[in-house]
């Protein structure tokens, strides 16, 4: 068995020399990608977090994509994951994650796990991380996914309107579906002094991206502009 393990290895070396080296090829190129897009994306539209920067910078999106798109995982736009769904737009990831204000070691609750991209990046910059997914297919491949990367994230299939009330209080809150109104259930388990970044308004349309400040006296929105996501559906789904 060895002497045709080590005659597959010649042969492949002698017969296509470019094989043995093509998944580097394509991996600094992913990396270039990655780079590229921070600087000409994200920093360019006035993210300054170094620690996020640095975070966009290691995590592969790509993997993140089905294989199709692979080649567009770097673009300036959402892309489709399948199942009705996307993996937010690059800059809109850094935005949503820069005003969470996270320093490392926050308990964090995300709401629409997708592909697991913003959790993956979550976890690069040193939380907790729980995320809830409806769609039961999409929250096992990004469980999978993030194992396989090495990403730390715990995920649960279920409504994340109701939040996840066996870990909170949560230091902070993404939700990365929109919504008509601030779920309450997500702002009672939102601790005092912390933040949640969410899309409000109708559905399949323009919504607004709020970031929620929890006090002692209530809260504070702030608008940060323009976004489009897809809707919360609350209805929990096998696939």
């Amino acid at each position: 068995m060895k002497r045709v393990i080590i005659f597959f290895y010649i042969f492949t070396v002698i017969v296509f020399p470019g094989f043995s080296s093509f998944a580097l090829v394509q991996e600094n190129a992913f990396e270039r990608a990655r780079h590229t897009m921070v600087t000409e994306q994200i920093e360019r539209r006035g993210i300054t977090d170094a620690r996020l920067l640095e975070a966009l910078r290691t995590v592969p999106r790509e993997e993140f994509v089905p294989e199709n798109l692979r080649e567009w995982a770097y673009a300036d736009t959402p892309l489709p994951i399948g199942y009705g769904q996307t993996i937010s737009q690059p800059y809109i990831v850094a935005l949503m994650t820069e005003k969470l204000a996270l320093q490392g070691g926050e308990k964090v609750l995300e709401v629409g796990t997708g592909s697991g991209y913003q959790a993956a990046i979550l976890h690069a910059l040193g939380c907790t991380v729980y995320t809830v997914e409806i769609i039961k297919r999409l929250a096992q491949l990004a469980e999978g996914k993030l194992k396989t990367l090495g990403y730390t994230v715990t995920v649960r299939w279920g409504d994340g309107y109701f939040g996840w009330e066996e870990y909170a209080p949560f230091d902070a809150i993404i939700v990365t579906c929109s919504v008509d109104h601030i779920p309450p259930p997500l702002l009672a388990q939102l601790k005092v002094g912390g933040r949640m970044v969410l899309p409000v308004g109708p559905p399949w349309s323009i919504q607004s991206l709020w970031l929620v400040k929890k006090t002692e006296e209530g809260i504070a929105t702030e608008d940060l502009g323009a976004v489009q996501f897809v809707p919360l559906t609350r209805n929990v789904r096998e696939e």
